[in-house]
């Protein structure tokens, strides 16, 4: 051991970092962000990345699969975008009430969402809902 407690190797790195400018030191910021909380201290633990924030681990090729946004389509196939006005296109029932939203009937102002029911929208007469995208048409 070396009086000050560091071995020789790792005083040899110190003195590389030290002499080292600051643009050629390794950075964190060539990680990519976390997918779960977006904290940029990211850190590799083996083959897979870690976040200290939320704990989340993720592999490398799941970071550059992630990058791509997901595409929502309508009944044929037009992507749809939030804000877009939409129609019905069948009969749907409304879950836990006696009405129906008849088909042809204009949505305005859609918001897309991830899960089952992908349309956040509000429909005249019957109020706030979501809808599944494979029942609505781009208008």
């Amino acid at each position: 051991m070396h009086r000050g407690g560091l071995n020789s190797a790792a005083m040899h790195f110190t003195q590389q970092c030290i002499h080292q400018p600051v643009a050629t030191r390794n950075t964190m910021s060539t990680l990519p962000n976390c997918p779960k909380c977006n904290s940029a201290y990211t850190y590799e633990a083996g083959t897979l990345l870690t976040c200290p924030e939320c704990a989340h681990e993720w592999s490398r090729s799941e970071a550059s699969g992630q990058e791509d946004a997901r595409v929502w389509k309508d009944a044929n196939g037009n992507i749809l975008q939030d804000g877009d006005t939409v129609t019905v296109i069948k009969d749907l029932k409304v879950r836990g009430s006696s009405s129906v939203v008849k088909g042809g009937t204009k949505v305005k102002n859609i918001r897309l969402v991830d899960g089952d029911h992908d349309i956040d929208c509000k429909i005249d007469g019957i109020g706030a809902m979501q809808l599944k995208s494979e029942f609505v048409r781009k208008a």
